[in-house]
């Protein structure tokens, strides 16, 4: 063999070897998701409804390779303020306009992106429908009435008791300015314990023939156990406007219902360089939904007693399973976004 050809053979081979390393190199990258070697702090709301969809994210998160390590629980101010600090990363349990309080917190740093679940989520104000139908109550003014007040006054305070929201949440802040406005601080107490706690409470004076008034939101088990229509109604507010006026509510005394809350759309809220460094996450909380109904379903499980950690990851693990198709094409927007 001569010079030339030898060395046009090492060459060739050298080529040949080359070759094949890099395209081992793209295989291993290619096969590499997007989040592998990366964490994600994560929080989550204090409300138990809302643990359900974001241990479904988690899951996600952990499909695409991104460590998720324990999921914080969180009340709203400090949450807002340490997304927007980017101290943490992000959460799926943001509801607006009702949150829409919180913003100066948070919008400097971090955004609103995608939707959990898009409008349909309701919040208002409940009696049980006999009461409302013995006392003629329509509307939260109607607790001026010293003989409804009394009715309603479970503690022999002289008020009548409304389960409201503990203090922190963005509920809490809009029951108060209704108070205010309407002035019934004189008439009727807010109970801001805890909200679980203070509903299982109602429920109980509830079965045993006792009036009850609440505040809640859907999706939540409260109107799963308590169907609007058959065992409460949703009652109105003097000072609502057309945006909180709600057509085709079931269970509400009118129809439209003057709630006197907006309609929320829960949605996403993750800081914004976290974002721009995961581009694979900004694209799955753009596309993933998770329809109202499965949430209801979920909660009523929980309320059933299936409400351990456990229980709640595996509720997530059989949802995904039984949306498999639709969850894939997320994961794979996701992994497109990171090419």
């Amino acid at each position: 063999m001569n010079a030339v050809k030898y060395l046009s053979r090492i060459a060739l081979g050298a080529a040949t070897a080359f070759a094949m390393t890099a395209t081992a190199v793209t295989s291993d990258v290619a096969a590499q998701e997007p989040g592998e070697g990366k964490s994600i702090e994560m929080a989550r709301a204090t409300w138990d409804t809302g643990w359900f969809q974001a241990e479904i994210y988690k899951q996600l998160f952990e499909e695409l390779g991104y460590e998720v390590g324990q999921v914080r629980t969180l009340d709203n101010p400090p949450f807002y303020q340490a997304v927007g600090q980017g101290d943490i990363d992000l959460w799926v349990n943001g509801w607006f306009p009702l949150h829409d309080t919180y913003r100066d917190a948070f919008e400097e740093g971090a955004s609103i992106v995608g939707f959990v679940a898009e409008g349909g989520a309701l919040q208002g104000y409940l009696v049980d429908k006999k009461s409302a139908e013995e006392y003629g109550i329509t509307s939260i003014e109607d607790f001026k009435k010293p003989e409804i007040k009394e009715a309603f006054d479970a503690n022999g305070d002289g008020k009548a008791d409304l389960v409201a929201c503990p203090p922190g949440w963005g509920c809490e802040e809009k029951i108060s300015k209704d108070l205010d406005e309407l002035e019934l601080r004189d008439h009727i107490n807010p109970i801001k314990a805890g909200y679980s706690a203070s509903m299982a409470d109602a429920l109980g004076r509830y079965r045993q023939g006792d009036p009850i008034l609440f505040y809640t939101w859907t999706p939540n088990w409260t109107v799963g156990i308590l169907q609007p229509g058959e065992d409460v109604v949703w009652i109105e507010m003097p000072n609502a406007t057309e945006d909180t006026t709600v057509a085709g509510v079931e269970g509400c005394v009118n129809d439209p219902c003057a709630l006197g809350w907006q309609a929320n759309d829960i949605r996403p809220v993750a800081n914004n360089d976290f974002l721009n460094e995961n581009p694979a996450i900004r694209a799955v909380l753009e596309e993933a939904r998770i329809p109202l109904d499965d949430i209801f379903a979920q909660n009523a499980k929980m309320n059933e007693g299936e409400d351990s950690p456990e229980d709640i990851q595996r509720h997530a693990s059989e949802w995904i399973a039984n949306n498999q198709d639709l969850v894939d094409g997320w994961l794979e927007a996701g992994r497109q976004a990171a090419m």
